[in-house]
């Protein structure tokens, strides 16, 4: 594994901090699998980590807090393969983009108004629908 890992042009993790733990695990590999430990828990300690900056740190409290536990730590698992060096690798790549996807700050939504002929096409529809349901109704004698 590299020293570092790469999360995005911003943040770059030291792979210290990352502990990653094998364990036992069921899906497929028959017999295999009850002597195995293929399955890698990954976890990471987002409140004490010293490559976050405050800021981040914050961010990624807010938006992975459904995936925090109290103490603040991210924990994610794999174990989908039979490999545990696939696993780890799979594991790890979902870490990144997870943690990636939580740092990206959205665009601040700029107020458009629309345009006179949206509006007018908008109105004409309108007319002509309720003219088209009028024409439904009963029909009226003509005097």
């Amino acid at each position: 594994m590299p020293d570092s890992l790469r999360i995005d042009r911003n943040l770059t993790l030291d792979a210290g901090e990352l502990t990653y733990r094998a364990v036992r695990s069921g899906g497929p590999g028959g017999q295999h699998v009850n002597t195995s430990a293929t399955r890698v828990e990954l976890t990471w300690d987002v409140a004490a980590s010293a490559s976050l900056d405050e800021a981040q740190r914050a961010r990624l409290l807010e938006r992975l807090h459904t995936r925090i536990d109290s103490r603040g730590v991210l924990r994610l698992v794999e174990g989908g393969r039979r490999s545990q060096l696939r696993n780890r690798e799979t594991v790890t790549a979902r870490f990144v983009q997870l943690v990636a996807a939580a740092l990206k700050v959205p665009r601040k939504r700029k107020k458009t108004r629309p345009p006179r002929s949206a509006k007018e096409k908008r109105l004409r529809q309108k007319k002509r629908r309720a003219e088209v349901k009028r024409r439904r109704g009963p029909v009226q004698p003509d005097e």
